[in-house]
């Protein structure tokens, strides 16, 4: 059992960073102002760099490497903000990824190449008003015509909605109850019927778009369907791998916010000294470094043991549940070794706090994952409604 990188991944991790370290800060720096999502024009050059879709296979444009690898450029990314991260992620280990193992032909060749080119973003639609843990209580249906499906609903908590330009919507699409009934179809941004509310204001995912869809009877082609009812174990299959997604980007904030507070501490001044030459501070530090090991190394088994393919629930839950975990606390106690610096705008620190929180709720909260954990070591699933 080898815990060290290859050659290859340490080159692709270093290319990553260097460029996220000398190009990136001041996009990201703007995008937390503005809270406004990666720029077209970068967009494009993620792409031409090879930042997007990195392990989609090299027939639909990507580079065909493992998630291990992909996954250490997003934590690189990351590490400068959430915000310029998010496509990386999307394209990465999110919807685009179920598109490339369940859909059609004709929308893999149509949709994929162009996400990996930076010339589209899709985004997944899952919760609704009345339905996010409990995913299968969703009503959004997609109904089979002689030529097309019917899509109608509503769909809540998007990232990206309004500003993706195609989506991945579960949709029930028989009348089976619970998960019997539930698959998804792509839904195209300038279909017919397909609308937006007003962006969400959040306390945390700034340059992250997030809005309510609307779908008003959307027409949709047969071809656009990804999987039928009944799929839904397919799509949390692929979800997986989006918790994984989720994992490295706890992981990256938390990275940078000790990395932060490391060099801080080596260069205040306290009482005549350095605070890290303080016990105190020491053993925060030690506690902070603990967690960041602990976690990367959960992640990195959830995504070799899934062979480049799609992880276990288990392994994706515990690594999601982790991280989710230890990026607030690693965040909150950097915070307080900076004191009145970590709280202040001008330093970032606040800002990953904030960041660090939103993703123990999104993509399945930390309690859903503890349920999942101990539903795969008792071997049953347990009802909830009980």
């Amino acid at each position: 059992m080898d815990f060290s990188l290859t050659d290859d991944q340490r080159q692709l991790q270093e290319m990553a960073r260097k460029f996220a370290t000398t190009e990136l800060v001041d996009l990201a720096k703007e995008l937390e102002e503005k809270n406004t999502p990666v720029p077209s024009d970068w967009m494009k050059r993620y792409g031409e760099l090879g930042f997007l879709g990195m392990n989609i296979a090299t027939e639909y444009g990507g580079m065909g490497v493992g998630n291990i690898e992909a996954l250490l450029v997003l934590e690189e990314f990351v590490k400068i903000s959430a915000a310029v991260a998010f496509p990386v992620f999307e394209s990465s280990v999110g919807p685009v990824r179920a598109l490339e193992h369940f859909a059609t032909p004709a929308l893999k060749e149509r949709i994929i190449p162009a996400v990996c080119r930076g010339e589209k973003i899709v985004a997944v639609c899952m919760s609704e008003p009345a339905a996010g843990s409990a995913l299968t209580d969703l009503k959004t249906r997609a109904t089979k015509t002689d030529g097309e499906y019917i899509v109608s609903g509503q769909k809540r908590w998007c990232s990206g909605g309004g500003h993706a330009d195609g989506y991945v919507v579960y949709s029930r699409m028989s009348d089976a109850p619970g998960a019997k009934g539930i698959g998804a179809i792509f839904v195209e941004k300038g279909m017919e019927g397909l609308s937006f509310g007003e962006p969400e204001q959040l306390m945390g995912f700034r340059g992250v778009p997030s809005a309510d869809i609307f779908f008003d009877d959307v027409k949709a082609p047969l071809e656009n369907e990804i999987v039928p009812a009944g799929g839904f174990g397919k799509l949390m299959e692929a979800f997986d791998l989006e918790r994984c997604g989720n994992a490295t980007m706890c992981l990256g904030i938390a990275q940078a916010a000790f990395d932060y507070a490391l060099e801080y501490a080596q260069e205040r001044e306290q009482f005549g000294k350095a605070i890290i030459d303080f016990q105190a501070i020491q053993i925060k530090l030690a506690d902070m470094a603990m967690k960041l090991e602990a976690s990367r190394l959960l992640i990195h088994r959830a995504a070799q043991q899934a062979n480049d393919g799609l992880p276990s629930v288990r392994d994706s839950s515990l690594a999601k549940c982790f991280a989710n975990e230890i990026s607030r606390e690693v965040c909150g106690i950097a915070l307080q070794v900076m004191g009145a610096y970590g709280y202040s705008k001008s330093y970032g620190m606040e800002q990953r706090l904030r960041d660090s929180w939103g993703w123990g709720i999104a993509g399945g909260t930390i309690d859903i994952q503890k349920v999942n954990i101990a539903a795969s070591y008792a071997g049953r699933r347990f009802n909830q409604r009980g």
